[in-house]
């Protein structure tokens, strides 16, 4: 049922029963059972169970005036629960709550289990046969599931400091509902985040001097003190665990610098502190092309990509051996014939037979037609590459940053995340991968900040 057998589309409100079913199982039947299990052992041996350490639990109702806990854990849950099945959530609470009076959701009726309740308390090994035995039992079940029914599901990876991911609020509601069972004092949320984290606390320790002094450093950068030289910055040493106190500052070693490779007048070296600004006119922003053409004015280059510095993904506002595909041809003479461009070949290598074929079945063969529908497909393929580039190429280069680099619809927050970035930014930082003229060695130039608008 959770899962969406029996063809059942899955929508938020499947989420919400799931999480009831789910929270009625943990909170209120578990319970119940293992109440009625506890009466009768008193009842057969003579002796109090709830002794001691035992504290006889309460189960949770649904039917009176439910209580708020109650209502936080179906909210977190069913979040969770969307998640892990991509359908949308609703957040707003009125919304939810609204939703869960709509679907009217009631709790279920207890019956004593058919099966003895396992009291144990984990502190006694349990029979290696009979575990063997309910291992196999439960693969066999397994092997047995139709998985055609199942709905495809996406794991979800624990994430303390996401406050929109449901993770530490279904914490909270799951810890505080058990205390709940238990008369047990609940915990707040912060709590809970930081025993899930594992956080440890460090307010009095290196860490916190160390990213003092950083904020410290960080200042004079904004201040603009880097033009008056390094001078202005300090490195700094401390040891608490030495206890002495001492805390000694020191003017930073120069940057270290970097061979671009290039010789004078062009740039010799630079260091990690430096970038190359390109600011467009208020009234027109850069092409691709005109990018192009103005690196390689500007440092007697020849520019093999244009990427987001830092983005280590195969992907590219620009493309050299994109460019060289709009000299890829593939053309038919009167007879038949295909005459096609070497790079194609690298590109679709699977039709070099049929190119190969062309060339020696005679004109009447019925085969041709397919070797020849094989070409005329490639060659669709080509002009639409060739399309593509030409839109991106003379295009504007936010435009072509925005459309590489923005995440699938499938990556929600993530897109939401860089559309707020990029909406209030009027730059993006690119990296530069390019060549000698002579093609030979590669170059090492700086950042690109890029202004797009002012």
């Amino acid at each position: 049922q959770q899962q969406g057998g029996n063809g059942k589309i899955i929508d938020f409100a499947v989420c919400v029963r799931a999480a009831f079913d789910r929270m009625m199982e943990d909170y209120r039947t578990s319970i119940l059972n293992l109440c009625h299990a506890a009466d009768a052992i008193e009842k057969s041996s003579d002796k109090k169970f709830w002794t001691g350490t035992k504290r006889r639990p309460r189960p949770v109702d649904w039917t009176t005036n439910p209580m708020p806990e109650l209502m936080e854990y179906l909210y977190s849950t069913s979040g969770l629960y969307a998640s892990v099945w991509k359908v949308d959530c609703v957040r707003d609470r009125a919304e939810f709550d609204a939703l869960v009076k709509e679907l009217n959701i009631l709790q279920p009726a207890w019956a004593p289990p058919s099966q003895n309740v396992d009291l144990s308390e984990g502190d006694e090994e349990a029979d290696s046969g009979d575990a063997g035995d309910k291992a196999e039992k439960l693969k066999a079940d397994l092997y047995s599931f139709d998985t055609s029914v199942l709905h495809p599901a996406c794991p979800q990876e624990f994430e303390k400091d996401d406050d929109l991911n449901f993770h530490i609020d279904f914490l909270t509601a799951a810890t505080n509902l058990r205390s709940w069972n238990y008369d047990i004092k609940a915990s707040p949320r912060h709590s809970v985040k930081v025993t899930a984290g594992r956080i440890i606390p460090a307010l009095a320790t290196t860490t916190a001097m160390v990213c003092g002094l950083v904020d410290i450093e960080y200042c004079k950068l904004v201040l603009g003190l880097q033009v008056q030289g390094r001078d202005k910055f300090l490195n700094s040493n401390i040891n608490l665990a030495a206890g002495s106190s001492n805390f000694t500052t020191f003017s930073p070693d120069p940057p270290i610098p970097i061979s671009t490779g290039l010789k004078s007048p062009q740039p010799e070296t630079f260091t990690s502190w430096d970038k190359v600004e390109i600011t467009c006119d208020s009234d027109e922003e850069f092409s691709v092309e005109r990018l192009v053409q103005h690196l390689e004015t500007a440092f007697g280059v020849s520019v093999d990509r244009i990427f987001q510095y830092g983005n280590t993904e195969d992907k590219a506002i620009y493309n050299a051996l994109d460019k060289q595909k709009l000299d890829w041809d593939i053309s038919f003479d009167e007879s038949g014939k295909a005459t096609i461009s070497d790079g194609v070949f690298t590109q679709w290598p699977q039709i070099r037979m049929a190119v190969q074929m062309l060339g020696r079945l005679p004109p009447a063969s019925g085969q041709r037609k397919i070797f020849a529908s094989q070409v005329d497909n490639v060659k669709k393929a080509l002009d639409q590459t060739k399309e593509s580039f030409m839109s991106t190429f003379q295009g504007p280069v936010s435009a072509a940053f925005r459309t590489t680099y923005r995440p699938e619809d499938a990556e929600s927050e993530k897109q939401k995340y860089f559309d707020a970035v990029f909406g209030a930014r009027n730059y993006v930082v690119l990296g530069i991968h390019c060549l000698v003229e002579e093609g030979e060695d590669d170059i090492a130039l700086p950042p690109i900040k890029y202004t797009f608008s002012s």
